[in-house]
């Protein structure tokens, strides 16, 4: 039986690692992105207003997630704003998402780090035995 959509995160030094775990790759996708988020702020405090598209294509699923997630990184620091839901499509090689959050309140959210990127660092996409999708890297915090 496959898990349900989760996210987790793991040690490494003095990075964070994201790790999405989903029953479809769109749905790791998804959860590694909260992870992501929920390294800067606690995601309860972050209400879903505005939705933000997001395109990415790549033939690697691997590199694709550090394409999403990096491109997440670019519309918090662009747009000062913080995501607390995403939606996932992947049709082959081609990523379309949304991200819904709001602009950052300091004193709200109180951000206790900046990601600065996805790293190549334990990147990892596949499918365990179980049928469970995981999705993972190191964040540059």
């Amino acid at each position: 039986m496959t898990a349900s959509a989760r996210w987790e995160h793991f040690q490494h030094g003095a990075d964070v690692g994201v790790r999405g775990l989903g029953p479809t790759r769109a749905q790791a996708f998804e959860q590694a992105a909260l992870a992501m988020t929920a390294t800067v702020a606690d995601l309860d405090l972050v209400q879903a207003r505005d939705a933000v598209q997001i395109q990415r294509r790549c033939p690697d699923s691997e590199i694709l997630l550090t394409e999403w997630l990096n491109a997440i990184v670019y519309e918090m620091a662009t747009r000062h704003m913080l995501f607390s839901r995403f939606e996932v499509r992947i049709d082959g090689e081609e990523l379309e998402g949304e991200a819904w959050g709001e602009p950052v309140e300091v004193k709200r959210h109180r951000p206790a780090v900046e990601v600065k990127g996805a790293t190549l660092t334990q990147l990892r996409v596949a499918q365990d035995p179980d049928g469970t999708w995981v999705a993972q890297c190191v964040v540059d915090v």
